[in-house]
């Protein structure tokens, strides 16, 4: 019996010892996880980027997509997107991270999307919206799916707030692009122009989404506002100044172009401050 005493006390040590090691070694539960109603989440467009940083703390979200510190693609302020993390939008990546829900683009790659359903991770998608409706509705469904429908309602009324009121006419301009091309009528952008009291000048001469307007087309038939937002040779062209005295050039940042969410009350306040600088000239 002191044979066997002698043999099994140092196995049982042994053993108390390993797993002892190995609950030391075991990784810790991250607190977010602790909430379920409000999940971890991942992004992959930027543009649900710009809606997730407006209802969700960045405690809940896990990463940003890397295009939201690029300033030539983000519609997030270069100091809120450092407060998130990023991801390069890999699969390995995202599965990595473990989170809860991952967001995404209608267009995320059907094999990446695979790869994340078979490891267990929830995804949804999302498209483009082409209206202010189309953008209230991505943001409350964002916001409901992140357990944040306060916050969403909240951000929801903000893009929701009416137009200003006027009694001019509409007044013609044209909304110049990078690449030198015009949107089309049935754009997010187009509606906004519509609401801020802007008639499309692209619209009445017969063009349409992503036709191109040259600059000579420019000079031969000017509007009486020009919003440029590219930087084309033709767009940067000294010949614009110079020639165009009865129209108001003013420059229009690209950022407002690309994304609903919190682009719409920028982009409406730019467009009211046009249109009240239009109002005042002689």
């Amino acid at each position: 019996m002191a044979r066997d005493r002698i043999t099994k006390e140092p196995w049982g040590l042994l053993l108390a010892a390993l797993a002892l090691g190995l609950a030391a070694c075991a990784p810790a539960m991250p607190e977010a996880r602790a909430d379920a109603a409000h999940p971890t989440i991942v992004s992959l467009n930027p543009c649900l980027d710009a809606i997730l940083v407006e209802v969700a703390p960045p405690a809940q979200v896990l990463a940003l997509s890397h295009y939201s510190r690029d300033p030539g693609s983000s519609s997030i302020p270069a100091p809120v997107a450092a407060r998130y993390g990023v991801t390069g939008g890999t699969a390995e990546e995202v599965i990595a991270a473990q989170p809860d829900l991952v967001l995404a683009s209608i267009y995320l790659p059907q094999p990446t999307r695979s790869a994340l359903e078979r490891a267990g991770l929830k995804v949804a998608t999302f498209g483009s919206p082409t209206s202010i409706a189309e953008s209230i509705a991505q943001v409350r469904e964002v916001a409901q799916l992140s357990g944040r429908s306060a916050e969403g309602e909240a951000f929801a009324a903000q893009i929701a707030a009416p137009p200003a009121p006027t009694a001019a006419p509409p007044v013609d301009a044209l909304l110049w692009q990078p690449g030198e091309i015009v949107a089309g009528e049935a754009t997010l952008i187009a509606e906004l122009l519509r609401s801020e009291g802007f008639a499309s000048h692209a619209a009445a001469r017969g063009l349409g989404q992503a036709d191109r307007v040259s600059l000579e087309a420019v000079l031969a038939d000017p509007p009486q506002v020009l919003l440029v937002a590219g930087d084309a040779a033709g767009q940067r062209h000294p010949l614009l100044q110079g020639q165009l005295k009865q129209t108001l050039i003013v420059a229009f940042d690209p950022a407002l172009l690309y994304c609903g969410g919190p682009t719409i009350p920028k982009a409406r306040a730019r467009l009211r401050a046009i249109r009240a600088e239009v109002e005042v000239r002689p």
